[in-house]
């Protein structure tokens, strides 16, 4: 069975180890590498893997290591692992935000198999949508490794294009604030007509919930599903119709746009770390 290290034990970590061992993972083979003793209790008390304040001697024997840790962290930590990676040339799988394959290879060493992920906070409840992208060196079967960690958080989709990365990030990884700030929204007008505001934050967000689930199980176009709810001069149509005069078709697009934008300038800022 392959041997897998976590360098970071937070909640992303603690996500996909669940996920793991749900599939049939052994915990003997997971190690995990945490520098808060109290996380590290907690999981080798949840999930009964090894863990360990040092990063070698999670890394040690690892044939796929995964760097659940966040960006600005990677500098820190690159000149502790750098050795037993040349020297066991695992499969490397980053989950750290707007962190290029480039970068990686330069802090970790070149030669390595990596994948870069951009998994979303709803993999934190097996429901996530990961983007996934690979550097040349790693190979169809190591692919499938890193499809299947990263499969039990939720939907995967590889990404041939890495410069597409940070489009990724700006419709899954940001975007379930998005949702957030819709339910916000719709609280809020609703409190203002005088529903209460308890009612109001329920059906809204169980009604985004089944829209969400009606999308992604049956397979409709959005466009097909928006028309079916939509009856001719009824209360959809004049919701939408207000929608479209306020732009919101443009709202979205800038948003996107501003959010791509941020990410490729935080990977750059990333250049600057020694």
């Amino acid at each position: 069975m392959t041997r897998l290290a976590f360098i970071g034990g937070g909640n992303m970590a603690r996500s996909l180890i669940g996920g793991l061992l749900k599939t049939g993972i052994a915990p003997a083979t997971v190690r995990v590498a945490e520098p808060q003793a109290e996380a590290r209790q907690a999981l080798g008390r949840d999930f009964g893997v090894a863990c360990y304040s040092d990063n070698k001697l999670a890394a040690a024997e690892a044939e796929v290591i995964v760097l659940a840790v966040k960006p600005q962290v990677l500098p820190a930590i690159h000149g502790g692992l750098q050795d037993i990676l040349q020297r066991n040339r695992p499969l490397l799988i980053s989950i750290a935000a707007g962190v290029r394959l480039d970068q990686l290879e330069r802090w970790f060493g070149v030669g390595l198999p990596i994948v870069r992920c951009m998994p979303n906070t709803p993999a934190l409840i097996g429901s996530g949508a990961t983007g996934l992208c690979a550097n040349s060196r790693v190979s169809p079967a190591q692919k499938a490794q890193a499809q299947h960690i990263l499969d039990t958080a939720g939907l995967t989709r590889w990404i041939d294009d890495e410069a597409q990365m940070d489009t990724v990030t700006a419709i899954s990884g940001s975007a379930p604030a998005y949702f957030f700030a819709l339910v916000e929204a719709l609280e809020e007008a609703a409190a203002n007509q005088g529903l209460p505001r308890e009612t109001a934050r329920a059906l809204a967000a169980q009604t985004c919930f089944g829209a969400g689930r009606m999308l992604t199980e049956s397979g409709e176009d959005p466009a097909v599903l928006r028309q079916r709810v939509t009856s001719p001069h009824g209360t959809t149509q004049a919701a939408l119709e207000s929608f479209g005069a306020d732009g919101l078709p443009r709202i979205v697009a800038r948003a996107v746009a501003a959010a791509t934008r941020r990410g490729a300038e935080l990977a750059d800022e990333l250049d600057k770390l020694p």
